[in-house]
């Protein structure tokens, strides 16, 4: 649920790709004089990822992030939400959508100081596919034809005895090594939106050494092709990264070091950088909005933008309880996504009214009509879907800002609909996204999302479709996977988002989530740094910040 990042330069090739801005922004110290920053260090706010730093298992910002900059892909997303464009790709070209030539620089290495060959991509790709291997975003390779003979279907589930039966093949047969620096990929249907994603993490080469050591130690200690490499990690105190020098593409570091403080509640990390021991925070807690006291307290170095994300309350329908979509959609239109806006965001993000954000190219906007707040209609749909019994749980992590916004969903939903909801925190996001992925849950739970790449699918295909990377809440509908398959592998962006649209009105049926706000970031930085920019999902441009 995240982006890449950085970028100028040539264009991928047969792409039209656009991606309406998110905000980005830089302080000027008026001179181009960067003496200052050339051994210089930062420290950022962060969280404990997840998992180890693997990107084809990767799916959550703490961890995401860290990845976005160790590693470089094929192409990347500029800061200022243009077009994807060339990153360690020299060329991507295509004359049917279908079986795609991609080139690369033969001047990039990984940080262990190994060349990054065409096969390090088609290795790394095969990884992530193989079943097996249990990668989370192994789903995101389904385009690539031979990919259901290495990943099998489990018949029962997760949580079912059965287990998937062991793939045909280890490798795709839609992956071939052309020489040393290109290769060929030949999809299972033509598909247009191919280029944009492949500046998404799970599209990152892998070094040799990742594959003569197990992927968890390679995960603790890992070697990317970025411009920052890995220094220590030392679990719920900080991730430290520094310059490689050895970085050959366009975004090299201005800095050398930055260390990555993981925090367990923002408003400490906000007193940190209110007091200069912190150097950037992606996203001021909520307790300073109120007033725009942080506007007040960090003046011109308050940072305002708009990012493609959702907030999203999602329902464990592993849960029979849930398992009635009248239910779902009673409960998502006794919410009053208005004022929870107006009251706990002070006007700084925006009411959902979509199933993709409207900054997303293919997006519709409007087409949410389960959000619209409606407590007449909502005690009708609780009655003809039988009432709810007890306690209705909505979870949510507590290291970050969110339980004023969950205990009003939660109090809404209570009034409305004489549910007894409550809102109930856990402690850290890691442990918070161990549960949800173990399909534990035992009531509702905040589950944003991040765009990882610029196309209306990213907000289908991982989220909605059975067996998605993210579809923790194990949605399935069989219509909305078909409808989903036939837009994937369209062969205009104009016919995929058209037939996206078409799965879009049958998620809106279903409700299997419940977007509440469009996501609008708030950021600081400290007096250290004089010029530095954001990406177009809001993070920190690391290679972009002057001391």
């Amino acid at each position: 649920m995240r982006v890449s990042k950085r970028a100028s330069g040539a264009i991928a090739v047969g792409a039209a790709f656009a991606l309406v801005a998110s905000g980005c922004s830089s302080s000027d110290s008026g001179s181009d004089d960067t003496g200052n920053s050339t051994d210089g260090a930062i420290v950022i706010d962060g969280g404990e990822p997840e998992n180890p730093l693997i990107p084809a298992s990767t799916t959550e910002t703490n961890g995401g992030k860290i990845i976005d900059w160790m590693w470089t892909g094929l192409v990347e997303y500029p800061n200022n939400g243009g077009a994807p464009q060339n990153a360690v790709a020299e060329s991507i070209e295509t004359t049917d959508s279908k079986v795609y030539t991609i080139k690369i620089k033969q001047n990039t290495k990984f940080h262990d100081g190994t060349p990054v060959k065409a096969k390090n991509f088609v290795d790394a790709w095969n990884w992530g596919a193989y079943g097996p291997n249990g990668a989370q975003n192994s789903s995101f390779f389904a385009d690539i034809d031979g990919f259901s003979e290495v990943n099998t279907v489990d018949p029962d589930g997760p949580d079912g005895p059965q287990k998937a039966p062991e793939p045909a093949q280890k490798t795709m047969k839609g992956l071939k090594v052309l020489d040393d620096w290109s290769f060929e990929v030949t999809l299972a249907a033509p598909t247009a939106v191919f280029p944009t994603k492949l500046g998404y993490s799970t599209f990152m080469p892998l070094p040799d050494a990742f594959f003569t050591q197990s992927a968890e130690e390679f995960g603790k200690k890992p070697i990317g092709n970025g411009p920052v490499k890995f220094v220590s990690w030392e679990n719920n105190v900080a991730i430290k990264l520094t310059r490689f020098d050895d970085y050959q593409l366009r975004d090299k570091m201005k800095i050398k070091d930055v260390t990555v403080k993981i925090y367990q509640d923002d408003n400490a990390a906000y007193s940190d950088l209110v007091s200069g021991n912190l150097d950037f925070q992606q996203q001021v807690p909520v307790s300073a909005l109120a007033g725009d006291k942080w506007k007040t307290d960090l003046g011109e170095r308050a940072v305002a933008s708009t990012t493609p994300s959702t907030g999203i309350i999602a329902f464990p329908i592993y849960d029979k309880r849930f398992t009635n979509p009248k239910l779902r959609r009673a409960i998502s239109m006794s919410i009053n996504r208005q004022e929870i806006t107006d009251k706990i965001f002070f006007g700084n993000r925006k009411p959902a009214d979509s199933w993709a954000n409207p900054l997303t190219p293919g997006a519709q906007p409007g087409n949410c009509t389960a959000c619209q707040f409606n407590v007449e209609e909502a005690k009708k749909l609780l009655a003809e879907a039988g009432g709810f019994t007890g306690k209705l749980s909505l979870y949510y992590n507590a290291d970050a800002s969110h339980k004023e916004w969950m205990e009003a969903v939660a109090q809404q939903i209570k009034t409305n609909l004489g549910i007894d909801a409550v809102a109930e925190g856990v402690p850290t996001f890691a442990v918070f996204r161990q549960n949800i992925n173990a399909h534990k849950m035992k009531g509702m739970y905040r589950a944003g999302w991040q765009q990882d790449y610029p196309d209306v699918e990213n907000w289908v295909n991982p989220l909605y479709v059975t067996g998605g990377s993210s579809n923790d809440g194990l949605y399935s509908n069989p219509q909305v996977d078909a409808l989903a398959k036939e837009a994937s592998g369209a062969p205009s962006l104009d016919a995929s988002h058209a037939k996206f649209a078409e799965a879009v009105k049958l998620i809106d049926q279903d409700v299997p989530s419940v977007p509440i706000y469009f996501g609008g970031q708030q950021s600081g930085y400290s007096t250290k740094i004089k010029k530095m920019e954001l990406t177009n999902v809001g993070e920190l441009d690391i290679t972009s910040v002057e001391l």
